[in-house]
């Protein structure tokens, strides 16, 4: 038996759901999380069918969520729109929204959840607080999103053309929402693509993943970018045509898409966006972070500590595919040829959607 109980670094979905699972196992876990309420994150705001019946397998009612129901993915390339609908109802819903209701069910669930307490750095034996205060551990779930934390760092992305994220909230418009509708979109262009989904308000989440070059070419101004790709693409210029003079963008950089952790030091197991980070054009972010939670807790039931390096292992071939197919999803807004003969070829949309799953 371990000497100390397993802690959690991070309160996002993989944090969260690894702390659920591991208190309906029997097993106390204490989870550290650097904010004192959750709020947005630069990507996520889509739950596909198989994250909405993992939400369900921890306990969590998907209908109490109160998320926007999506039933068709709608592609928009090489200048045709391809409309699938869903092999079954997905959900538009906020990360502060999914992550309030995570990190609450982890508390009445039995973890110990501490609110406002940042881990400042990792050690072989401990981890030190904001605070100073060490705290020692022999089984850590690193679950810290995009974000790494001292001591971890994971490789950047391209140090020739870095990709960026940026994201714009669209208030609530009757049209964008008779446009949008039950659908998420996935707009694809020269060097990035833009994703958009109606949110449990009523507003709608534009998540866009783009190279740096791209933004140069638009003065390096995010808003101007935006501006830019409406001008060029008649169907995103109907969804922008309500977009605030100056709208607040939340940008990240240099995002390893692509990346998977195949290995691991003992006793820590990386869940989320530390265990692998897919291209966000799949809507599966929040996917990943459930599979990864519940796989880390059934390798640390099995084995304990020693049940990091194979869950690792087996993780990174379980999301080989699904990364590998969204990469060159997302690839396709440089290739216009390519992108034609995929939006031309019927059911194209129903497959992108069915294969960037994680099973």
């Amino acid at each position: 038996m371990s000497p100390h109980p397993p802690l959690i670094v991070g309160g996002g979905p993989a944090g969260a759901a690894a702390g659920i699972a591991l208190a309906q196992a029997g097993v106390q876990a204490t989870l550290f999380e650097r904010l004192d309420m959750p709020g947005d994150t630069i990507c996520g705001g889509f739950l596909s069918w198989q994250t909405i019946e993992r939400l369900a397998a921890l306990g969590l009612d998907p209908d109490d969520l109160g998320g926007h129901r999506v039933t068709h993915m709608a592609l928009y390339v090489g200048g045709k729109e391809q409309v699938a609908r869903l092999p079954a109802p997905a959900m538009g819903l906020s990360r502060k929204a999914l992550d309030t209701a995570l990190l609450d069910y982890a508390g009445t669930s039995g973890v110990d959840v501490r609110r406002g307490h940042p881990v400042r750095s990792l050690g072989g034996t401990d981890i030190t607080l904001h605070t100073g205060e060490s705290v020692p551990w022999s089984s850590l779930f690193l679950a810290t999103g995009k974000t790494d934390l001292r001591g971890m760092p994971r490789p950047h992305g391209s140090t020739h053309d870095p990709e960026l994220g940026l994201r714009m909230r669209l208030p609530f418009a009757a049209t964008l929402m008779q446009k949008i509708g039950g659908r998420i979109e996935l707009h694809l262009f020269d060097r990035g693509y833009l994703g958009l989904v109606c949110q449990e308000d009523g507003s709608v989440n534009a998540c866009m993943a783009v190279r740096k070059s791209r933004l140069s070419d638009a003065g390096g101004d995010p808003a101007a970018l935006f501006v830019q790709l409406a001008d060029e693409m008649p169907f995103l210029a109907d969804r922008l045509a309500d977009m605030p003079p100056n709208p607040k963008i939340d940008a990240i950089g240099n995002v390893p898409y692509g990346w998977r952790a195949k290995e691991t030091r003992s006793g820590m197991f990386r869940l989320g966006d530390q265990a692998a980070v897919i291209p966000s054009i799949a809507g599966e972010g929040v996917g990943i972070a459930l599979a990864s939670a519940q796989s880390a807790v059934n390798h640390w039931l099995a084995s304990g500590a020693g049940g990091a390096s194979s869950h690792q292992e087996q993780f990174a071939r379980r999301v080989a595919q699904p990364i590998m197919l969204a990469g060159l999803l997302k690839g396709l807004g440089d290739r216009p040829a390519l992108a034609r003969a995929l939006a031309a070829m019927p059911g194209a949309a129903n497959i992108v959607a069915r294969l960037t799953r994680v099973r």
